[in-house]
């Protein structure tokens, strides 16, 4: 029997060297990331890790120190390097294990842009109380434009699998903000949108914002419409393959753990960050060996 490296390297098209490195790049991110993608075959997985690899590399360019020209230039540079990739050149081990992956996959290129767009939202200036369509643009092009990729490599290109990434790339996304709201504040950054502050008459400034105890009224309609988002994605998985969207399925599973954790736990000051407990852990990941074993790995 190959192993997986070795199968992946013939199927795609790239060498093992190159597969390694964005293997990785994963592995030095110390992300759970990677092991939801054990239940993909090797050809998919190492399609995953080079999405991820992308995606880590211009959310850094977005998060991490520099000036902000610096980071428009180097985000411009991806635009121009992805534009490369879709004519058939590249440049090093990401570059080849990427473009290999949007061949083998057919990945749409407007959503790599998608992705550049929303680190961009964040470098330009602080996002503070953004109104509810700019938020919802904002987890168009950080979370479901990731996911319109994730579910061609998992194996899924229809319609059905499309509305999966909308709904739950929005679940994730908001999830996330709800969970990180202190982070953000800290980074002069409020994600909360400003039609719902108004409504509850709250300062629109981060800080100001997350310490008054009404914060968590806002957050409860917020973590309703994420609920929502994980409802629908729900709904339409079931229209979809099976095999193909098990990891989107654990996903949905542990992110709709967190939520339910974090409502508990509410949002009034101050603030207490909802995490998985090692047990948790253990039983989300369980969940996803368990479908495995009935026969739903691809």
């Amino acid at each position: 029997m190959r192993k997986p490296l070795a199968e992946a390297a013939q199927i795609i098209g790239c060498s093992e060297l190159d597969l390694t490195y964005v293997e990785d790049i994963v592995n030095r991110s110390k992300t759970s990331f990677a092991a939801g993608m054990q239940v993909l075959s090797p050809e998919r997985r190492y399609g995953m890790y080079a999405l991820y690899s992308f995606c880590r590399i211009v959310d850094d360019i977005a998060d991490e120190e520099g000036d902000v020209p610096t980071k428009h230039r180097l985000l411009q540079e991806w635009r121009e390097r992805l534009s490369r990739l879709y004519a058939g050149q590249a440049e090093d081990a990401v570059d080849r294990v990427l473009m290999a992956t949007i061949q083998r996959f057919d990945l749409k290129q407007k959503d790599f842009v998608d992705i550049i767009e929303g680190m961009e939202m964040d470098i330009e200036h602080p996002i503070i109380a953004p109104d509810e369509q700019t938020l919802d643009l904002y987890c168009d092009r950080v979370a479901s434009a990731v996911g319109r990729l994730a579910v061609c490599i998992f194996g899924d290109s229809t319609q059905a699998a499309q509305e999966v990434a909308y709904h739950l790339g929005r679940a994730l996304q908001l999830t996330n903000i709800l969970r990180d709201i202190e982070e953000d504040s800290g980074r002069g950054r409020l994600y909360l949108p400003k039609e719902l502050l108004e409504r509850f008459r709250l300062p629109l400034d981060p800080k100001g914002c997350i310490s008054n105890p009404d914060v968590d009224q806002v957050c409860n309609i917020v973590a309703y419409r994420a609920a929502d988002h994980f409802k629908l994605a729900r709904q339409f998985m079931a229209q979809c393959n099976q095999k193909a969207l098990l990891p989107a399925k654990i996903m949905a599973i542990t992110y709709g753990f967190i939520l339910s954790k974090q409502k508990k736990v509410g949002w009034k000051p101050p603030f207490k960050r909802a995490s998985l407990s090692l047990p948790e852990k253990i039983a989300v990941a369980g969940s996803g060996v368990f479908m495995n074993f009935i026969g739903l790995k691809r």
